[in-house]
């Protein structure tokens, strides 16, 4: 199969609609949007290891959900 370039605007799309590729493409890429939509769902996981990835990334948010994760008593978030 050729590796065909897919616009950003149909990665957004699919990125919408749930699609974890699209999702990690635009982070790679530095979206804004794919960082907030991937953070949200590692937070509300308890997913400390994909908040890492995403502020590894360059989405600064990931990290400070990551942070808030880690000092909450018990693991959780007050």
């Amino acid at each position: 199969m050729d590796n065909t370039n897919v616009d950003r605007e149909t990665l957004r799309e699919l990125a919408d609609a749930g699609n974890e590729t699209a999702l990690d493409q635009l982070l790679d890429e530095g979206s804004r949007h794919a960082g907030l939509l991937l953070t949200r769902r590692a937070a509300a996981a308890g997913d400390l290891c994909e908040l890492q990835r995403i502020s590894d990334a360059g989405y600064e948010e990931a990290g400070t959900e990551l942070d808030q994760l880690l000092q909450a008593p018990g693991g959780r978030r007050s």
